[in-house]
């Protein structure tokens, strides 16, 4: 099972990156935990300049802008693969 973090405040770009990954793991039909990560230390904790971030697997794949749903299915189907 993939664990995905979205990292951001809870800002509509966010929130928008949050849907997106939860209707592409659905579309997908793969198991993943998806954890939103709200707190400014944590997200720090990622080295990340601007939100929104996405995090896959504790590996950083995206940062400050919402990937297409051809980005983020290629994401997840190479940390299928890995995993």
């Amino acid at each position: 099972m993939l664990t995905i973090k979205v990292l951001g405040s809870g800002c509509a770009n966010c929130k928008k990156l949050e849907a997106l990954t939860r209707q592409t793991i659905n579309q997908m039909g793969i198991q993943a935990d998806v954890i939103k990560v709200t707190e400014y230390p944590d997200i720090m904790a990622y080295n990340i300049m601007s939100t929104p971030g996405l995090v896959i697997n504790e590996k950083v794949v995206s940062t400050g802008r919402i990937p297409s749903t051809a980005e983020l299915t290629t994401w997840l189907a190479n940390a299928l693969e890995t995993a």
